[in-house]
């Protein structure tokens, strides 16, 4: 039904890979917004792919959100392309009252919105052309997939006050700054066979521009002294990958957990970890990273604009990418216990005060309203 028709509001959400799915930032960002959303009166339809959701170990999904599957190629270059068109296509015949869409490269379809008459707000990302996981072309078409944005979008979300920076530089527009969330969780107990406090950690996905190779070169060095667990994968297998299972069998002392969907686990894993290492270096506000704040884990961070906007000064400790200097950032935190308390209180109170899912949703759902009566 067209949105307009109605007494309520309507929202579509493009570009992730459905709800629930546990894959990356933008579906942890939709998992809490969308029963928001529907809270606030909103019919809420999100679009996602074939198998792109799943059911985390305790999560219930809203059955007030409505999950629609488009059609797509499944390929690394191409599906977000080819599911941002398919999942636009669908949403020009049901006729929301405004879109909500995930990722620049999506930016190709909304003159077909716009066509329709339907507003959007996208949510920008980070800056996808400089990611080194992508070649030549694929950085060409998110770069053009900008400037598609830039034109055509009637809102712009930034997810990090420095990628607001970036866009008024680039591409000479504005929007509003929105990060992502991180609640404060009960104290669970440390994870099975897992002693609190005593445990370096790293959650990532394996691509080069989260710091994964430095910090596997950097793994035998403080695996000498500490444990090490290692949560992620490539999704594609690979280089990483074998290096994050050979790591693993050759070291008593280090644990890969390969891709965890289980949220309590997750939160577990950070709540009793002694130190996490943070190597994500060209987004902006990362998911991981804010939940990790909330869960008071000390951090040592790839020493980037993004995450010491995120930490604060004083919220983190910055190394640069190589091997030895992670390992002796790492070292030196996991022998400071009063260090480790600091920090742990710092970014816990920050994580509530400005990063809490509420403040984050609340947001959100009065840009898609300011939007919307546009």
């Amino acid at each position: 039904m067209n949105g307009s028709s109605s007494s309520r509001r309507s929202v579509a959400i493009l570009g992730t890979r459905g709800y629930p799915s546990f894959y990356g930032g933008f579906e942890t960002a939709v998992r809490s917004l969308a029963p928001y959303l529907a809270d606030k009166g909103w019919d809420v339809t999100v679009y996602g792919r074939p198998g792109g959701t799943a059911a985390g170990s305790g999560f219930v999904p809203d059955s007030r959100v409505t999950a629609r599957t488009t059609r797509g190629v499944e390929t690394k270059s191409l599906s977000t392309l080819s599911y941002g068109a398919t999942s636009a296509l669908d949403s020009m015949r049901r006729r929301p009252d405004v879109a909500l869409v995930m990722n620049v490269a999506n930016g190709y379809w909304l003159p077909l919105l716009k066509a329709r008459g339907i507003p959007t707000v996208v949510n920008v990302d980070g800056i996808e052309w400089e990611r080194e996981k992508w070649g030549r072309l694929a950085k060409a078409v998110f770069r053009t997939g900008a400037l598609a944005t830039a034109k055509w979008a009637d809102s712009l979300v930034f997810d990090a006050r420095a990628i607001g920076d970036y866009w008024a530089k680039e591409f000479q527009r504005t929007g509003v700054f929105i990060p992502y969330g991180g609640d404060v969780p009960k104290v669970g107990a440390s994870p099975a066979g897992m002693e609190s406090g005593a445990y370096v950690l790293i959650v990532a996905r394996f691509v080069p521009e989260n710091t994964i190779g430095e910090f596997f070169d950097s793994v035998p060095l403080i695996a000498q002294r500490h444990r090490v667990v290692i949560v992620g994968s490539s999704g594609y297998g690979g280089e990483f990958d074998q290096r994050a299972k050979s790591l693993a069998e050759e070291n008593a002392n280090v644990t890969w957990m390969g891709h965890v969907r289980d949220d309590d686990l997750l939160l577990s894993l950070w709540q009793h970890c002694g130190v996490y290492f943070h190597g994500h270096s060209v987004g902006g506000t990362n998911p991981a990273l804010v939940q990790a704040m909330a869960c008071g884990a000390p951090t040592v961070a790839r020493d980037t604009v993004f995450n010491r906007e995120v930490l604060s000064e004083q919220g983190g400790k910055f190394v640069l990418p190589r091997p030895q200097e992670i390992a002796d950032g790492v070292n030196s935190l996991m022998n400071d216990p009063e260090e480790r308390a600091r920090l742990a209180a710092v970014v816990t109170a920050r994580a509530a005060d400005y990063y809490s899912w509420n403040l984050v949703c609340a947001a959100y759902e009065a840009e898609l309203d300011r939007v919307r009566r546009k």
